[in-house]
């Protein structure tokens, strides 16, 4: 099993930047709290960048998201995958790429249903959600107001 890389990365040319960062996803389930880490820690760097405080509720938020996303992508598609977030313009996008090509579904509301309430769980939180294909896999990305 290899370590997972972080890095901060800009647009092809530029310099790295503390609004963008790249996360991949190898591994087990332990990842899942990397994750939600690596997220608080971009959030503090890329709020000072902006200059918009990020509150707790919004990084709380934001960390949920991020743990649903990665769990779908580590337990239902083959890896590698990739979270990468940025902040841009007031928000935050989270994207989360996986090597498979199947699209999630929200399901119905069922309170007697144990788990597969994921998507459900983001897109309720989420100001949007996209799915689209990317490559041999798809991309899952929600954005969250940070205002």
């Amino acid at each position: 099993m290899t370590a997972p890389s972080e890095t901060t990365d800009g647009l092809p040319g530029d310099a790295p930047s503390p609004t963008v960062a790249s996360l991949v996803l190898e591994g087990d389930g332990g990842r899942i709290g990397q994750a939600r880490r690596f997220a608080a820690s971009f959030l503090r760097t890329a709020g000072e960048a902006v200059g918009i405080p990020i509150d707790l509720r919004t990084a709380e938020t934001a960390q949920l998201i991020v743990s649903e996303l990665v769990t779908n992508a580590l337990r239902h598609a083959p890896g590698p995958g990739l979270l990468r977030l940025s902040v841009f313009d007031g928000t935050l996008r989270i994207e989360v790429r996986d090597g498979s090509p199947v699209a999630p579904a929200v399901r119905a509301p069922d309170p007697a249903r144990v788990g597969q309430h994921g998507l459900e769980i983001v897109t309720a939180l989420a100001r949007s959600v996209t799915v689209e294909a990317a490559g041999s896999g798809k991309s899952v990305t929600a954005v969250v107001g940070l205002t």
